[in-house]
């Protein structure tokens, strides 16, 4: 199983998901389980479309954090 790392933005009226390894993946939805519902959907699809496409898929490389500060 591949796993991709995925950044998840709150805007006034939901939610948008892309992703840094994946140039143009991106996916919307009303609610945080359905955006990421939507961007799974999204990855697949985007694959699917590099592979037919005869482009190479790029493989996961960006990582992800959660820091603490001190403010």
């Amino acid at each position: 199983m591949t796993e991709y790392a995925v950044v998840i933005e709150r805007s006034p009226n939901n939610f948008g998901a892309w992703v840094p390894d994946l140039d143009g993946c991106v996916s919307t939805g009303k609610t945080l389980e359905e955006v990421k519902r939507n961007i799974v959907e999204a990855i697949e699809m985007h694959i699917e479309s590099l592979r037919e496409h005869g482009e190479s898929v790029p493989p996961p490389a960006a990582q992800v954090a959660v820091v603490q500060i001190g403010t």
